[in-house]
């Protein structure tokens, strides 16, 4: 069984907060309303570093697609507005 360290890596609050670079708070939020993938160990949040890379993903995937409705929105395509 190979996996990378990386992948099956476990993280804390502080980890994440410190890789997503945002507050400590801000991750116990999202952690709490169930916003962010995560889990209690303990009554401690963890955070599965593959769970956490898709995460992002997704987010990212999310702008995007809103930026292609609002261009369609307004008319405009991905060219910059030229027709």
């Amino acid at each position: 069984m190979s996996t990378s360290t990386s992948e099956s890596e476990i993280l804390t609050i502080k980890q994440v907060a410190d890789y997503l670079k945002v507050t400590e708070r801000t991750i116990y939020r999202l952690a709490a309303a169930k916003k962010i993938p995560a889990f209690k160990v303990g009554g401690t949040w963890r955070f599965s570093r593959a769970d956490i890379d898709s995460w992002i993903k997704q987010q990212s995937e999310g702008l995007d697609a809103g930026r292609d409705e609002d261009d369609a929105a307004k008319g405009q395509s991905n060219d910059g507005g030229r027709k």
